[in-house]
């Protein structure tokens, strides 16, 4: 009976092993099968189009997944606050007015990309390659021109202008210390009024009502009068007036807004992106640089996302071109100013304007 019990102990032992077996083999063979997931982190104007999504998820078998994070200086703030513990894989949409405060603070892994031979050198800001240019736009004023002829009001032709009473309520920014944008055309009332006058023409502002809000998207998409807000002068971009035409939902002969592109009312913002420290996905992360680097992501740029490609290879709509406005000589505030500064700047900033 004893014998008959073993054997039968025996036979339960060894089903249960080669179901055992069975299911890690399965298990096994779900996991050769399963896609990798790739994160990037970006700011909230991050855009790319599903067929260019799908192009690359398609090609490396794998499924990006977007961080959107808020405007650029809160998505920067956030990535080094998580650097012991990234939050993604690749980091998309530094720029030139908070690269060094990432860079310090060593967030990124270098990367040399192939397609750096396609890219001016004056776009590359950093030698070690920890950061790749992606896009560059210039960052200029903004006008709803139908605002301004209904009104029967002329429109400011420099910044000196806005000081004028009579676009007293009628201008909204950025906050410098949030927004990259902000951040951009603080730096050019720098580069056009000099420190520490730049304080005296932001004293100017404050005195004719300037708005301040937080980010790009609510400056443009809620107080703007072009998107139903009450404010026709916005800091955006010079190319948004030539993206308006191409996305409006009814025919354009012409754009509705303009861009202010006199001498020193712009400033050129370059973007970038990096592999972000601790990465798990290093082969994959260097894929999605590539990727974004090739001429089919670099032409779509200027479409998603008002900015234009630093690959020279890239081909611009037709469009696009016809509206562009570009600034012939935009501010000129060097990234070496910019990191020896930027903080004392912002903090004079907000004690003047947010006091």
């Amino acid at each position: 009976m004893n014998k008959l019990h073993n054997l039968v102990l025996n036979i339960l032992l060894i089903a249960v092993l080669i179901s055992a077996c069975g299911m890690v083999e399965k298990t096994d063979s779900a996991q050769k099968g399963a896609k990798q997931i790739l994160t990037v982190m970006t700011h909230d104007s991050f855009s790319i189009s599903e067929q260019m999504l799908e192009t690359f998820q398609d090609e490396y078998e794998t499924e990006v997944r977007f961080l959107k994070s808020g405007d650029t200086g809160t998505t920067v703030n956030k990535a080094i606050l998580a650097k012991d513990n990234p939050l993604a894989d690749v980091f998309y949409g530094i720029d030139n007015t908070f690269l060094s405060r990432a860079l310090e603070q060593e967030i990124f892994e270098p990367y040399q990309s192939p397609w750096l031979s396609a890219i001016d050198d004056n776009f590359e800001l950093d030698p070690q390659h920890r950061v790749l240019p992606i896009d560059f736009g210039d960052v200029c004023l903004n006008f709803d021109l139908a605002y301004f002829q209904e009104q029967n009001l002329t429109i400011p032709e420099s910044l000196t202008d806005l000081l004028n009473p009579r676009y007293k309520d009628l201008f909204v920014v950025q906050n410098p210390a949030t927004s990259s944008p902000g951040l951009a055309f603080l730096l050019a009332t720098i580069g056009t009024f000099g420190d520490p006058g730049y304080l005296d023409y932001w004293q100017g502002l404050v005195e004719n009502n300037v708005l301040v809000v937080n980010d790009w998207e609510v400056a443009y998409y809620q107080e703007f009068s072009r998107s139903g807000g009450a404010r026709p002068i916005v800091v955006s971009y010079g190319s948004s007036p030539p993206f308006e035409v191409l996305y409006s939902e009814t025919p354009l002969a012409e754009p509705p807004t303009g861009a202010l592109i006199s001498d020193g009312a712009c400033f050129r913002q370059i973007e970038f992106a990096g592999i972000l420290k601790g990465t798990k996905n290093r082969e994959l992360a260097e894929n999605w640089i590539d990727f974004m680097l090739s001429p089919g992501f670099q032409e779509e740029i200027p479409l998603q996302m008002f900015v234009f490609p630093v690959n020279e290879q890239a081909e611009l709509d037709e469009l696009f071109i016809k509206y562009l406005a570009v600034p012939e000589n935009p501010a000129d505030v060097n990234y070496e100013e910019i990191d020896k500064n930027r903080e004392r700047w912002i903090s004079e900033w907000t004690q003047l304007v947010l006091r």
